[in-house]
C-alpha cells in the first residue's frame, strides 16, 4: 500500500510538471488534458484519478507557489502594530526576490500572468484564484486597520485603500519583472520599491 501511495504521488507530481511546461509553451487554453497525459507518460485516466478537470489541475499548480494564508495570518497575529506591517513588508519583498531564486515559481507565475485566459473551462479556477486574492487583501487590510498603524496613515488613506495599493504594487512588480527582468533587479531593488510605497501610505516608515 505504501508503495502504491508513493507511485500515485509521483504520477501526480509528473502531471503537474507536465502541465506547467505545456501551459508555459502553448498557453493554458491551448493545452488539453490528453497532451498533459502524454507529456507525463501516463494515460488520460490517470489525469482524472488525480484531478477533476483542467481547472482543478490548474488550481493545484497555482497552490504550489501561493503564500499559505493561514500560517501567514498566524505569523502576523503573533506581532502587533508596525511590527506586523514590517513582517508583511518582508514577506512581500521575499516573494518578489524569489522569482530569481525559484525557477518553478517563475514558470508558474508566468503561466498565470502571461499565458492564461480564464475561459469558461477555467471558471472554477478563476473563482478560487479571485477568492485567494481577496483573502490576501483582507489580511493586509487587517494589518493597516490596527489602531497604532491606522493613526500613521496619511490623510485620505484608509486601511482599505492602503491594502489595495500594496497588492497592486505586488502584482505590478510580478508582471513587469516576468515580462522584462531588465526593468529592475528583483532582489536588490524590491526593498526600496516596497518601502517607497509604504512611505507614500504612512506618515512614518523606518
Amino acid at each position: 500500500m505504501r508503495r502504491t501511495k508513493e507511485d500515485a504521488e509521483k504520477t501526480r507530481v509528473a502531471l503537474l510538471e507536465a502541465a506547467e511546461h505545456l501551459f508555459l509553451e502553448r498557453g493554458v487554453a491551448h493545452t488539453s488534458l490528453d497532451q498533459i497525459a502524454r507529456q507525463a507518460g501516463v494515460t488520460r485516466g490517470a489525469v482524472y484519478w488525480h484531478f477533476q478537470n483542467k481547472a482543478h489541475l490548474f488550481h493545484e499548480m497555482l497552490t504550489q507557489v501561493r503564500l499559505p494564508l493561514e500560517p501567514l495570518a498566524e505569523q502576523l497575529a503573533a506581532v502587533d502594530g508596525m511590527a506586523s506591517l514590517q513582517l508583511l513588508r518582508d514577506l512581500c519583498v521575499e516573494a518578489v526576490a524569489n522569482l530569481v531564486l525559484d525557477e518553478k515559481r517563475r514558470r508558474i507565475l508566468t503561466v498565470l500572468l502571461r499565458r492564461c485566459e480564464f475561459t469558461e473551462e477555467l471558471r472554477d479556477a478563476e473563482e478560487r484564484h479571485e477568492a485567494f486574492i481577496n483573502q490576501f487583501i483582507a489580511l493586509c487590510e487587517q494589518q493597516f486597520a490596527q489602531p497604532s498603524v491606522q493613526e500613521q496613515l496619511r490623510p485620505g488613506i484608509s486601511p482599505r485603500l492602503a491594502s489595495r495599493a500594496l497588492h497592486a504594487l505586488l502584482v505590478g512588480l510580478f508582471s513587469d519583472w516576468l515580462r522584462d527582468p531588465a526593468l529592475f533587479d528583483a532582489q536588490t531593488d524590491t526593498p526600496a520599491i516596497v518601502d517607497s510605497c509604504l512611505r507614500g501610505l504612512l506618515l512614518r516608515w523606518p
